[in-house]
């Protein structure tokens, strides 16, 4: 009797191991300083802004119902301002010619990175209440990583737009 209890407990261990390797990394645990990824909560399901493409990235920029009123209102805009807990999430995959496609056209291949932008300025005074954060993504592990340790990565980029509250992206015409 003593040797099933061992074997039954040595085999419910190897289910509990099994189980911890394959658990599923909560991204939403993930912070860069005071922004966290848990604040770009259910961005899968925001609106798209625009799309854009390198020579081998696509990216689709998706917003919060915040930062979607203001677009729509004609934002970014010399002199204007982003209201406070606009967020905007740039997604990036690599990217692959389609197999099914007639023409010729590039699609969405693995994951690279979650860029996010989020407007608070009591949280980031330093930066005109923006705050930058990267979390790349590993397609082998298929967990993210924080990229850097503050959310200011991304302000030197943006003080080039700064008239327009630091945003590149338009609202393009529908």
């Amino acid at each position: 009797m003593h040797v099933k209890a061992i074997a039954l407990g040595l085999g419910m261990l190897l289910i509990a191991l099994g189980g911890a390797a394959v658990a599923q990394q909560d991204k939403y645990a993930l912070k860069l300083g005071k922004l966290a990824f848990a604040d770009f909560k259910g961005y899968e399901d925001w609106r798209v802004v625009a799309v854009s493409q390198t020579d081998t990235q696509l990216k689709v920029i998706v917003a919060n119902d915040a930062m979607m009123a203001a677009y729509r209102n004609g934002l970014p805009a010399k002199g204007k301002t982003f209201p406070e807990g606009s967020k905007v999430v740039k997604i990036e995959w690599t990217l692959k010619k389609s197999a099914q496609s007639p023409y010729p056209v590039n699609v969405p291949d693995k994951l690279e990175a979650v860029a996010t932008i989020e407007k608070d300025s009591k949280r980031f005074p330093d930066t005109h209440g923006w705050a930058y954060g990267v979390f790349n993504y590993d397609s082998a592990k298929k967990t993210f990583a924080a990229q850097g340790n503050d959310a200011k990565c991304g302000y030197a980029c943006h003080t080039g737009v700064a008239a327009q509250d630091y945003i590149f992206t338009e609202y393009p015409t529908r």
